[in-house]
């Protein structure tokens, strides 16, 4: 009887060691604030270049802090300009080319156009006239009918080449086909595309800061050859900042969007960092091992943003915080 009795007391002793363990400390305490723990979450931007090329400069170092706009790094520009280089004399040819077509035929290729008519037509009058002198002589006969037959063949000729002439004459006037005029303004908005795409690359060597952070790691270094979104910073961004907590479901319907709280840090109790209920999971899920709850217990939970109104640098990411919710508050 006496050797079960040490037995009893500690398995009351572990009975109330468990008890102690697994009980839901203050998560609602006396004042009807819900308590909740969670970790902090902090966005980080892997930045990298849209063109690959060689790395040139890096202007910053781990641990800088830097604003929105800001240039972080650079890529070797010159065979970019080159190809912006190339692209505009593309366009300048094209744009010569549309302003040929719609322009037209200069004054000078129309005069010219015009005495090639008058030489054909002086041609032809020439002929006429020699051959109306040679039929009255064949009439007299003093001349031969193979001479007739000569002239007219010759006038014949004279006559086509005053027809294409004017017809060359017509064209100058008229100037280009529509077809032709489309074709040169489409070739010219083609280079104008080429060259904006060359700009744009040529932009793309430059790297900026998309939001102001911390840079947590410099990846790669001057002189490198990186490719096209190969990293070469991690940023940190310093807003937004939320904190990832859990709700769990019998406290579900006291906790709402827009709802104000407050994140508490081990590190800085007496200092509270004001917040507000940013998002609810509608999906419930098991208690993860990340949660620094005081139960640990596998109840299904609901995931839950709260974003920090006014962060700093007392805010780390991952960092374990309690989160103090207050049912009304907005």
């Amino acid at each position: 009887m006496k050797a079960r009795l040490p037995v009893a007391v500690v398995a009351l002793a572990a009975a109330a060691g468990a008890a102690w363990y697994f009980w839901p400390r203050g998560e609602v305490p006396d004042d009807g604030r819900l308590r909740l723990y969670g970790n902090v979450d902090v966005r980080e931007v892997r930045l990298a270049f849209r063109a690959a090329g060689r790395l040139e400069a890096m202007h910053f170092e781990e641990g800088d802090t830097v604003a929105a706009g800001d240039l972080v790094a650079a890529l070797d520009p010159t065979p970019f300009e080159d190809e912006v280089m190339i692209a505009e004399a593309e366009v300048a040819l094209q744009r010569a080319q549309l302003q040929k077509f719609e322009t037209g035929a200069r004054p000078e290729e129309i005069a010219q156009a015009r005495s090639v008519v008058a030489e054909r037509q002086a041609e032809l009058d020439n002929l006429t006239v020699t051959l109306e002198r040679q039929q009255r002589l064949v009439a007299n006969g003093y001349a031969t009918r193979q001479t007739i037959d000569d002239l007219m063949a010759q006038r014949r000729e004279a006559e086509a080449r005053l027809a294409a002439a004017q017809e060359a004459l017509g064209l100058v006037l008229k100037g280009f086909r529509d077809e032709d005029v489309a074709a040169a303004r489409a070739s010219l908005q083609v280079a104008e595309a080429r060259l904006a795409a060359a700009l744009t690359r040529l932009s793309d060597t430059r790297l900026t800061a998309p939001s102001s952070g911390v840079l947590i790691s410099r990846i790669r270094e001057p002189g490198a050859i990186v490719a096209a979104g190969e990293p070469v910073y991690t940023l940190a961004l310093t807003a937004p900042v939320w904190v990832r907590a859990y709700v769990a479901e019998p406290d579900l319907g006291r906790v709402h969007p827009g709802m104000g709280a407050q994140v508490i840090t081990d590190s800085a109790p007496d200092r509270p960092y004001a917040g507000q209920v940013g998002f609810i999971s509608p999906v419930a899920e098991f208690t993860p091992k990340t949660v620094e709850t005081a139960d640990l217990r596998t109840d299904l939970v609901y995931r839950l943003r709260v974003v920090v109104q006014e962060p700093d640098d007392g805010l780390r990411q991952g960092m374990p915080v309690t989160v103090i919710l207050e049912p009304g508050s907005e």
